[in-house]
């Protein structure tokens, strides 16, 4: 805990960051008012439609090593937080899989070629036969010859976490705010409501802050969320096609999570005829148990992300802001939030310094 004088610090953007430096800040005794332009308890941000994978290595192959770097450290410090907060039965550290319909199987061997390249071989995953993968998921369909098992990957519950943030910034005395849009400066925040000073504003509203970040774009997310008792996961799966790269990712109470990768568009309307089409289509070829499941929820998200696509954690005097998680929300977040509590107390390793601080997005005065 912190042995720093008490500090009055606002949050802005309760999504996945802004709720875990809220939590984080009250365990270390300071008082923390929180902010979010929508609902606290359905919020919109794209915490809420993501799928909540931590996956490492699947990610190896389309990023820069330094996300890889994080996401093990992820693997690390998510169960010491869940343990903290009393909710280890949200994490699921059982891997994931790789699959390839038997025609498409050439790019499940590039994504295995890719991954040894980025990593040195052998990268750590093992090989399946389609007798693996039998045993490791019995529903799954039949006709898949090969897969990879990405044997360190794991998920979480993520609504659920959400959730379970919230209500502890609650017992922790944190003030909460919903449906306050605000402005931050340094040491300020403004809403309908009017100005209210603090120690250090810390802005973690991801695409909400674009007007601050000249150079933050948003990128498009679709996600189908359906229920089936007719399938049992234990793990995320991932479908390799020449045209597209989806996953399923198991919830609980009967639900699954299908998503696809990113689509560069800040567009928010609902998702189309074909995107629909493909998501349904890819849990059928996965299971033809899930022709009967029931679809739930249609989500479109906007991630926040940079040019370079990378978080990146900037200070000014009384006002610091963490942003661009991109589509690794889950997979950067404590790299994230443990960098930025290091800074504000003046202690601890910063072991992604260079990655996290040292290309400065630029910021607008507003």
């Amino acid at each position: 805990m912190s042995r720093l004088p008490q500090q009055r610090f606002a949050v802005a953007g309760a999504g996945l960051l802004g709720r875990l430096v809220a939590w984080r800040l009250l365990r270390d005794g300071h008082a923390v008012t929180l902010y979010d332009a929508g609902d606290l308890d359905t919020p919109p941000a794209a915490a809420w439609t993501a799928a909540g994978m931590v996956a490492p290595l699947a990610e190896t192959v389309v990023s820069e090593r330094c996300v890889y770097d994080m996401g093990r450290m992820a693997l690390t410090r998510w169960p010491e937080w869940l343990a903290e907060l009393e909710a280890p039965g949200l994490w699921h550290p059982h891997g994931s899989l790789v699959v390839a319909h038997p025609q498409d199987e050439g790019e499940l061997t590039q994504f295995r070629r890719e991954l040894d390249d980025a990593l040195g071989a052998p990268a750590r995953y093992r090989p399946l036969s389609g007798a693996d993968l039998q045993a490791l998921e019995p529903d799954l369909a039949e006709g898949f010859r090969h897969g990879l098992f990405l044997e360190e990957e794991a998920h979480l519950d993520n609504r659920e976490l959400l959730a379970r943030l919230l209500a502890a910034i609650r017992e922790l005395g944190g003030e909460c705010y919903a449906h306050t849009p605000v402005e931050t400066r340094p040491g300020e925040v403004e809403s309908a409501a009017g100005r209210r000073t603090f120690d250090r504003v810390i802005d973690c509203r991801g695409h909400g802050a674009r007007p601050r970040h000249p150079t933050l774009r948003g990128v498009r997310g679709e996600t189908l969320q359906v229920h089936t008792e007719e399938v049992r996961l234990s793990r995320p799966v991932r479908l390799m096609h020449p045209r597209y790269q989806l996953y399923v990712v198991p919830k609980p109470d009967g639900r699954f999570v299908v998503g696809a990768t990113s689509i560069e568009s800040e567009d928010r309307s609902p998702i189309s005829l074909q995107s629909s089409l493909e998501l349904s289509s890819v849990l059928y070829t996965l299971s033809p148990a899930f022709a009967e499941a029931r679809v739930l929820e249609q989500g479109v998200n906007l991630r926040p992300a940079f040019r370079d696509n990378l978080p990146h954690v900037t200070h000014r005097d009384g006002l610091t802001s963490a942003n661009g998680l991109f589509r690794h929300g889950y997979l950067l977040a404590p790299a994230v939030v443990d960098h930025l509590l290091a800074e504000v107390r003046g202690a601890g390793e910063r072991p992604f310094a260079a990655v996290l601080a040292e290309t400065a997005p630029e910021e607008s005065a507003s």
